[in-house]
């Protein structure tokens, strides 16, 4: 029996795959989400406190001339964290996926004159690889004949704020929101608020570690479809803008943006919690093929 029309196989060579990789590394690196930059302008008119305005002011004027200007909106071009979408009837010809990925991040932050900060042996030499390889990539297999790439630049200060937390399943919400707070307070001004506070609930410990970092990729403060939880979400950025950290670490009632939280099943005698903090320079382009 034949496929039909939507679910033909369609091959996609690999030369595209990183043409589109190269651009999509500058044009994230670029050009802020006009998602985020509307959020940081409603960020200042909520702010009180006069440092925040000045930082929040000088954070959007940084955004629009590096749009006008292709710039990199920070001097921290990230790691470059690869989303993968694969239509189970997309056949990829020409080539290796993965390199082929790579390449693209190669060309994309060479030509594009972005800084290149993964570095090899990482507990030795620590030795530059000298064109931002090797990606780190996360692909899923899903219906369709169609490709999605997303390319999220990830900076060394937010992520380095991530946390896992296995907590006592009997914790709830409660120890949820103290985790995460806890988290944000301890980490001051290191991740460059305001921020944007993505949070895995559930399933197992590498699988919520993933799951935060994708609920970044979300339309900044659009709501979980899951009633309760975009109650915890909201819960949760009042009590971190209650910490007063604010932007830039100088004060002021925003420290975050939004919170963004996922959740999954998990394990009866477990209750996991993964942290990821994204900076106000949050940035991800994606393209479908």
């Amino acid at each position: 029996m034949g496929l039909s029309n939507k679910t033909k196989m369609r091959e996609i060579e690999t030369s595209v795959i990183t043409q589109a990789v190269a651009e999509l590394c500058q044009k994230a690196n670029f050009e802020l989400g006009d998602d985020v930059l509307a959020t940081l302008k409603e960020a200042r008119q909520k702010e009180e406190s006069p440092l925040a305005w000045n930082a929040l002011d000088k954070i959007i004027e940084n955004a629009v001339i590096a749009r006008e200007e292709s710039l990199p909106l920070c001097q921290d071009c990230g790691t470059a964290v690869i989303f993968l979408e694969i239509g189970q009837d997309v056949h990829i010809t020409g080539g290796d996926i993965n390199e082929a990925i790579a390449e693209g991040v190669c060309q994309g932050y060479t030509r594009g004159y972005l800084r290149k900060s993964m570095v090899s042996k990482p507990f030795s030499s620590r030795i530059n690889t000298g064109d931002n390889t090797p990606p780190v990539i996360h692909t899923r297999i899903v219906p369709g004949n169609q490709l999605r790439i997303i390319v999220m630049p990830k900076g060394g200060g937010a992520e380095n704020i991530s946390r896992l937390v296995m907590l006592q399943p009997g914790a709830g919400g409660k120890g949820i929101i103290d985790a995460v707070v806890k988290a944000v307070d301890e980490a001051g001004g290191n991740p460059c608020p305001p921020l944007i506070i993505g949070l895995g609930i559930g399933g197992t410990a590498e699988e919520a570690m993933l799951l935060a970092k994708e609920a970044l990729l979300r339309k900044l403060g659009e709501p979980n479809p899951d009633p309760e939880i975009t109650r915890l979400e909201k819960d949760i950025l009042g009590k971190v803008n209650d910490l007063g950290i604010g932007a830039l670490g100088l004060g002021g009632r925003i420290t975050a943006l939004a919170v963004h939280a996922e959740a999954l099943p998990t394990h009866i005698a477990s209750l996991p919690l993964a942290v990821n903090l994204q900076c106000h320079s949050a940035r991800h382009r994606e393209a479908i093929l």
